[in-house]
């Protein structure tokens, strides 16, 4: 019988007795059968086989271009310690950190069977009734709500994430929700490495893909590349929380905040709350653009969007979206408490 969600494969015993070999492997050489799973701006991420522990793991590594600049270099490691720490059921747990002689630094992850948040959202987008039906609001509220519990346990230790957006939201195939990608965070006491950084950058958001091509403030817009790439400033455009632009004051965990309210609104309504032409539009309309309340927005969209949306948790959007950091939720406890509330 083939292994499915339902019916997953056993585990075989006799793999699990194996004997140890003499002479462990060094670096990535205990890891056979590497496939890519995602490509960002400077590493690679790919599953694999360890020989050793006899699992499928995921492990990430600086691209070849990338592995010989000490602060890329750095800021891998700081990913790779951040992730480790942060040990939370919302979190993905770090097996290990290594130096391979001939790829560098690496860790390697739990590899979690399941897809980002983002490619729900483009099925419910394009009307699949059967994500419709299997993700109505209160199912996307409670996925946003599970990343908030890992952001709070982040926020605790000092850690902010800065790119909290769907793709970093991992849906598995067991009902796990795990928030991914700590490449951009900031440790409170640790240098920045991207306080100096420049703000131009190219394209934003998802890689070209869009949920609302046909945003009536500003027309269809061109797409933009995402600001995480090495030398740019961390975070993603279409996410970024009014001070991230500004620069006028650090960020704290309030950031995090403003980017859940993007995400939360991007669900509600299938489009982007600032969206522009460009990324100064999109970053003018961060500073000074307030959208219609996500129920405003999403009357008369087909499909999921379509479900009402209840007054109160159009009031926790809208409060999360607040230019003032002082107007927001203070913390992620005080936006799941009323994220839960607004659904129940």
């Amino acid at each position: 019988m083939a292994a499915t969600k339902d019916n997953p494969p056993a585990i075989l015993i006799s793999s699990t007795d194996t004997g140890l070999p003499e002479q462990l492997p060094v670096g990535l050489a205990k890891y056979t059968g590497f496939r890519e799973m995602a490509r960002g701006g400077n590493a690679l991420l790919r599953s694999c086989f360890d020989t050793v522990a006899n699992r499928t793991v995921a492990v990430k590594t600086l691209l070849p271009e990338f592995r010989g600049r000490d602060r890329d270099r750095r800021r891998f490691l700081r990913e790779a310690r951040v992730t480790a720490q942060l040990q939370h059921p919302n979190t993905v747990p770090v097996y290990e950190i290594g130096h391979d002689p001939a790829e560098g630094l690496y860790f390697t992850m739990k590899r979690i069977s399941g897809e980002n948040f983002f490619e729900v959202l483009k099925r419910i987008a394009r009307g699949d009734q059967r994500t419709v039906a299997e993700y109505p609001v209160s199912r996307r509220v409670d996925i946003v709500a599970d990343a908030c519990q890992a952001l709070a346990y982040a926020h605790a230790r000092g850690v902010i994430h800065r790119d909290v957006k769907p793709e970093n939201i991992w849906v598995g195939n067991f009902g796990e929700v795990v928030l991914l990608d700590w490449g951009a965070a900031k440790v409170w006491g640790q240098p920045d490495d991207y306080a100096d950084a420049p703000a131009q950058g190219g394209r934003q958001g998802h890689g070209g893909e869009e949920l609302d091509r046909t945003n009536e403030a500003d027309g269809p817009g061109e797409p933009e590349q995402s600001l995480t790439l090495a030398d740019q400033r961390p975070g993603t455009p279409l996410y970024m929380s009014p001070e991230q632009v500004s620069r006028s004051t650090p960020v704290d965990e309030r950031t995090d905040v403003f980017s859940t309210g993007v995400v939360l609104y991007e669900m509600l309504t299938l489009s982007e709350p600032f969206r522009g032409r460009a990324i100064s539009a999109t970053f003018d309309n961060i500073l000074n653009r307030t959208p219609p309340a996500p129920s405003l927005r999403a009357a008369g969209r087909a499909g999921a969007a379509s479900e009402a949306i209840p007054a109160a948790l159009d009031a926790v959007v809208m409060r999360a979206l607040a230019k003032d950091p002082a107007e927001r939720h203070q913390g992620m406890p005080a936006l799941i408490a009323e994220l839960r509330a607004a659904i129940d």
